[in-house]
């Protein structure tokens, strides 16, 4: 009972902490003719609820493309439609057709910003801490914390309630957790169908897919596809497609409406464009394979955890037109081995929200971001002291530090590298915050600390990347200590 007091306590705080970044201002308020992505989360309540399905995804005088047309799957607009609806029934002005746009009013802002938290409370929330709940071999006290650090994460927070940037993130990450719960536990079928739903709210969620598709594959594979493997194969599959045509169902009607709606998901171009998709897939294809390989010969939960990091990582450093909100997908996998590297998790989780400062800066975000990474960091180093978590098993570099000392006796310093990389890391990324906020850019470079912050990021992702793919690739215990898939 004591348990699940101090839970309600750190929801408490995690939604305290959401809506006092909520009442700062949002993207593009005031700031015609597109007026920011709140308008994005406006005008598709507007056009959902005014125009037949047909016409959602289509170019035309009551729909135009240019000016934020639906670009995200069936179930984004599906709950478009549904906050559309409450809309409509406290104030039609708020999604009239045509008349609505650029809507701006403190009632309104208010209620966008309810749906959010409410979004929040159904299904982001309750998947965290029955995740948390669910973790083994650590004690009560240390699955609050680990809640509580997760209900913190300042990305998050700072991007679905400051910025407004495709404000409903959790809602595709938390069907994703969903998932994980689901396949981590065995309940292989609703994972599954979780997961889908993800999929079906933000294509981005493809992210994780290939984790998914052979941590499934590699049970089917060790259960025998000649026996309850190949039955639990088809009962996936089966689940897969059923959630899929359920999502399009309106959208099979017609040929050409089914194309349409991958278009606007997915609008790639020919020429140039082609080529550099073509170069783009090669690269993430690459980086991510080793990783995939070993989750479908030895599946474990563990190991899944870490291919979805070193997977979303991957498509993240080298996928076709990547906006810089994306880190969000890589961040939710690396909050769940908080607990199993909390070091590695907390440099990284950092560095994933100094990579969106020109965004969280251009709406003005400064203040809300320093206190949020500041109560994050606080609760991380409270509850998983970091420098006392650098030795080299608890970093889980224990297997491939063994290995080089075959070859080179004297390589025992990989903690103090690890540590030395961390304060260099910290420290470039205060300054280059300083700097951003303190000066302005040369009138020849105007966007030199734009430019500045985002290789500084990029430079740690990859180490990170480096990192996760050697824990993966090393790690031993995954084929020994797994459990037993009967």
């Amino acid at each position: 009972m004591e348990s699940w007091t101090w839970m309600t306590v750190v929801v408490l705080l995690g939604l305290t902490v959401r809506w006092t970044v909520s009442l700062n201002s949002y993207s593009g308020a005031g700031k015609p003719p597109m007026f920011g992505d709140y308008e994005a989360q406006r005008h598709w309540q507007e056009i959902t609820l005014n125009l037949p399905v047909k016409q959602w995804y289509f170019n035309s005088s009551d729909n135009n493309l240019q000016y934020w047309g639906l670009d995200y799957p069936p179930l984004t607009a599906y709950h478009s439609l549904l906050c559309a609806y409450v809309a409509k029934f406290i104030n039609p002005d708020w999604v009239a057709l045509h008349t609505s746009r650029g809507y701006e009013s403190q009632a309104h802002k208010l209620f966008m910003r309810t749906t959010v938290l409410a979004a929040d409370l159904l299904i982001y929330i309750p998947a965290v801490l029955l995740y948390c709940y669910s973790l083994k071999e650590i004690s009560p006290k240390r699955k609050i914390a680990s809640a509580l650090c997760i209900l913190l994460y300042p990305g998050l927070i700072l991007i679905d309630y400051g910025h407004f940037q495709n404000m409903y993130n959790s809602v595709s990450l938390g069907f994703a957790l969903w998932g994980v719960l689901g396949v981590s536990c065995d309940w292989d079928l609703l994972g599954s169908l979780a997961f889908c739903l993800a999929l079906n709210y933000k294509q981005m969620e493809l992210y994780h897919s290939l984790p998914f598709f052979c941590f499934l594959l590699g049970k089917c594979f060790k259960k025998g596809l000649r026996g309850k493997g190949s039955a639990l194969f088809i009962r996936i599959a089966c689940t897969v497609v059923a959630s899929f045509l359920l999502c399009w169902l309106p959208f099979l009607t017609e040929r050409e409406h089914a194309l349409q709606v991958v278009r606007r998901l997915f609008p790639v171009d020919r020429g140039l464009k082609h080529f550099l998709l073509l170069f783009s897939f090669c690269f993430t294809f690459l980086s991510l394979l080793p990783a995939c390989i070993k989750l479908t010969v030895q599946p474990s939960a563990k190991g899944f955890r870490f291919t979805l990091v070193s997977c979303a990582l991957s498509f993240f450093l080298f996928s076709f037109q990547v906006h810089e909100k994306s880190i969000l997908l890589v961040s939710l996998p690396v909050c769940l081995v908080l607990t199993e590297i909390p070091f590695m998790s907390t440099w990284f989780l950092l560095v994933s929200t100094f990579s969106m400062l020109p965004l969280l800066l251009k709406d003005q975000l400064l203040l809300p971001s320093v206190v949020t990474v500041m109560a994050f960091l606080i609760a991380c180093s409270t509850f998983f002291p970091m420098f006392e978590n650098t030795s080299e098993e608890q970093l889980q570099l224990k297997s491939f530090a063994v290995s080089v000392r075959r070859h080179l006796p004297g390589f025992t310093f990989l903690p103090r590298i690890i540590q030395c990389l961390f304060l260099s890391s910290v420290i470039t990324m205060i300054l280059l915050t300083i700097l951003s906020v303190t000066l302005d850019p040369p009138q020849k470079l105007p966007d030199l600390f734009s430019v500045l912050i985002c290789f500084v990021s990029c430079v740690n992702f990859v180490f990170f990347l480096v990192y996760f793919n050697i824990v993966i690739m090393w790690d031993s215990k995954n084929g020994r200590n797994r459990k037993k898939i009967d």
